[in-house]
Parts: structure tokens; sequence; C-alpha cells
């Protein structure tokens, strides 16, 4: 059941697509938004937009990532809906991508998201309710070819596995699913893709705010479900 408020944590909050899931979150107003990003300031300087709360987390170490997040409990209260949003992009295909930089964008896309999931999940679980919501790719999906660089799209495809087995893992009270955000306008994206951050933060901030009988262990774009 819904009981506010309820308080969110999003990374990579400082700007694109993160940043309009923290402010649209933020704007609901049951929802306490930490805006988490690598830098304090970069934190502050979002947070203070969107009146959320400014926190520094650095995903490049999974293990302190972990430690933050438990950190971030002890200092804020219990965190109730996660959002894994924060991600790098490794341009080349498997054989251009230096083996260093394929190892950088599974530890930050991939285990990191589940170093945050393994710090907090079992909180939401003994509480009886959580959402957590990690922004996977088309580029990461089997069932649409694997198309985009080769470490990105493995991360994303690892990252729509981990979901699964932790949505197994937590059970029906806390919503594990993976969103497709589509092709937006960010830094990462470009300035041609035909989607604002704001349309691609819809689908996320609805699985973030799921009711009770909504769908765990998904993938989904535009609130529909696609095949992984």
């Amino acid at each position: 059941m819904w009981s506010p408020p309820r308080t969110a944590l999003v990374t990579g909050a400082n700007r694109g697509i993160g940043l309009a899931i923290a402010r649209g979150l933020a704007a609901r107003g049951d929802v306490r938004v930490l805006a988490a990003a690598r830098r304090i300031e970069d934190a502050r300087a979002a947070a203070a937009t969107i009146g959320a709360e400014p926190v520094e987390l650095d995903l490049t170490n999974p293990l302190d990532a972990e430690t933050t997040a438990a950190w971030l409990e002890t200092t804020h209260g219990a965190i109730d809906i996660l959002v894994n949003n924060a991600a790098v992009l490794v341009p080349g295909d498997g054989l251009q991508v230096s083996t260093k930089e394929f190892a950088r964008s599974l530890a930050v896309n991939t285990v990191a998201p589940f170093a945050l999931m393994h710090a907090l999940g079992p909180g939401m679980q003994a509480r009886g309710w959580g959402r957590i919501v990690n922004l996977s790719s088309g580029w990461g999906a089997f069932a649409e070819g694997m198309a985009g660089p080769a470490a990105y799209a493995t991360s994303k495809a690892a990252l729509n596995a981990v979901t699964c087995a932790v949505a197994q893992s937590l059970g029906p009270s806390v919503k594990v699913n993976a969103a497709c955000p589509g092709w937006v306008r960010t830094r990462m994206g470009g300035s041609d893709a035909p989607r604002s951050p704001e349309q691609g933060a819809e689908t996320p901030i609805w699985l973030a705010t799921l009711p009770d009988d909504g769908p765990t262990g998904g993938f989904f774009r535009d609130r529909k479900r696609v095949d992984w």
C-alpha cells in the first residue's frame, strides 16, 4: 500500500533522463527524492532546481557504492524507491572496445545497480514495500538484435538478467523492473533523438510508483511489456 511520503534514490540525477525522473517524482508531492551524482557539486545544483536532497554516489567502484547506499539509509532513513539510471556509453564493436573499457561499462551499468539493490532490497522486503527501476535499453535486448555498441549492449543485457534474478529473490511486495526510455535527447543520446528527457522519464516514473498489483520482473517501454 502506498503510504506517503516515500523516499526515492535516483542515480545520475544531475542531468538528462535521471534529472527528469527525479523532477517528476519530486513534483508528485508524496515522494522525497535523493538526487545522486558522482560529484556532490553536480548533485547540489540539480537538487536545488527540483526540491530534492543531494547525495554523492560514485558508481565506478560498486563495493563503495553498496557501502554508501547502506550509509544513506542510516542518515536519510529508509529508501523505498531505487531508480538505477546512471550509466556510461563506450563506443565500439566487440573487437574495438578495450577490455578495460568493457570492464568499466559492466561495473557502472550492471554491477553497481546490483550493489545498490543488494544494499537496499532487503530493507524493502522486510518492510513489505519497495520499487526498483533499472534503466535499460533496446540495445541490450536479444529480441532487438543487441544492435548497440558492444560494451553498452552487453552491460544492459546483463542488467536485464539481474532484474529478473533480483525480482525473484525479493518477491511480490518489491516490484523490480527494467525500463527502456527510447532514444532520448541527452548527452548520451545526442541532439537528433526524437524524445525529450521528460518523455523518456514517463515509464520509469510509472514503474517507480506502481500499485501493489503492478508487475514485477518485466521489461517495459511506453508502459508496455517488451521482449528481452
